[in-house]
């Protein structure tokens, strides 16, 4: 499956940060909401049982000497007063006391402040007597701030949790999507590389056929240049299917019996002329061998390794086919001013290049035609490979299962 690119895979992480992110956003407003609610719920739970506790204190008195925990009591009758020892100080609530012994009204304060801390208060008129229950609400408080801090403990872990599985999710989402993208981009420039010569030979041969046949020439050579132009076109429908195979990686190379070492003769007398152009001599020592693979693709990757040795071959490429063991070998020796050590581990990548310090004579060139090589060698089950010849020279060699 084709990786995305350093740029595709800087969308993917900004894309799957945004998810991220805006999942953390659905969270947190779902967290505070939830949190709201129970919080809210807590709240009416505590108010009622201190009115409960209250209510049912102030039923059962009979004098203040013996109130539950965190309560006192006062007991009012006229001027004379009755209390619980140790009451805090600022209490009773005294605008209480004194409204319900005039009007006898009941009346409930929620949360009175006497000094650091605040208390409920229920006041009642008892026959002849006021009567007045004081509870701290230092117990309450701490479970409500202990709840509150639970929750925002809680709600952080989620968050970062929801944040860090969104971002999660994202890439797994997208990333497919940057495969396919990368798949199409190395389609484009897989097909733009590949079919760049073949088109232009094509052309060629169109507009030569046609020039001969306005000046009439002999009906033999139209035909043969018609054949030329034909198994051209041949050739090119051949390249197309085998980048359209090589760009979806869930399909399989179809394997049928090759001969390599013919294959490898047929490409090197297409090559002579462009060997020819640049003064190469093309040398072939091959022996019968046969490979499993896609012969257009094997085509592909040869007329590569041609191109590439005649490129850089001083005045002679030589190219060995054999066996090597359970493999097929295909040697290209040129002898050329070799290999730069420090690009060797990175030249079948794509667009990878010689330094840029190496005079403009001497600089070898890695585009995408040693990567398509590597690709295809792959999807065979082979490998290819390069290092410096002893003598000089550079040494490439594809290796096939026979």
């Amino acid at each position: 499956m084709s990786r995305p690119s350093s740029g595709d895979d800087r969308l993917i992480r900004r894309t799957a940060l945004r998810m991220g992110i805006q999942s953390a956003l659905v969270v947190a407003v779902a967290v505070a909401l939830l949190c709201g609610v129970a919080v809210l719920v807590v709240l009416s739970s505590q108010h009622k049982q201190q009115e409960d506790l209250l209510t049912t204190t102030l039923a059962r008195v009979d004098d203040v000497n013996d109130p539950p925990a965190g309560m006192w009591l006062v007991m009012q009758r006229g001027s004379h007063r009755a209390a619980t020892p140790g009451m805090p100080l600022g209490l009773p609530y005294e605008p209480d006391l004194a409204a319900t012994a005039t009007d006898g009204m009941t009346r409930v304060a929620e949360e009175v402040r006497a000094g650091p801390h605040e208390y409920a208060v229920l006041t009642q008129w008892r026959d002849d007597y006021v009567v007045q229950a004081i509870l701290d609400l230092r117990s309450a408080h701490q479970e409500r701030d202990r709840l509150l801090r639970d929750l925002m403990i809680t709600s952080l872990g989620g968050l970062v949790l929801a944040g860090v599985v969104g971002v999660w999710l994202g890439r797994r989402a997208v990333t497919p999507l940057a495969e396919a993208l990368a798949i199409q981009r190395r389609f484009v420039a897989d097909a733009g590389h590949e079919l760049r010569t073949p088109l232009t030979l094509l052309s060629t041969r169109a507009q030569l056929l046609r020039r001969r046949a306005r000046q009439g020439g002999d009906p033999v050579a139209l035909s043969s240049d018609a054949d030329d132009l034909v198994q051209d076109a041949a050739q090119l429908t051949e390249i197309l299917e085998d980048l359209l195979l090589a760009a979806d990686p869930r399909q399989e190379v179809p394997r049928q019996p090759v001969d390599l070492a013919e294959l490898v003769r047929q490409a090197v007398a297409a090559a002579e002329p462009a060997a020819a152009e640049h003064g190469v001599a093309l040398v072939v020592d091959s022996e019968p061998i046969q490979v499993s693979g896609y012969e257009a693709g094997l085509r592909r990757a040869v007329n590569a390794l041609l191109d590439n040795g005649i490129r850089h071959a001083r005045a002679t490429l030589r190219v060995v086919v054999g066996p090597l063991g359970r493999q097929a070998r295909v040697d290209f020796v040129d002898d050329g001013p070799g290999l730069d050590p420090a690009i060797m581990p990175t030249m079948f990548r794509r667009f990878a290049s010689g330094p840029a310090e190496q005079a403009p004579g001497q600089r070898r060139r890695y585009g995408l035609g040693l990567s398509l090589v590597s690709d295809i060698a792959a999807r065979h089950g082979g490998s290819v490979s390069a290092r410096n010849a002893d003598g000089g020279g550079a040494i490439l060699r594809l290796l096939l299962p026979r």
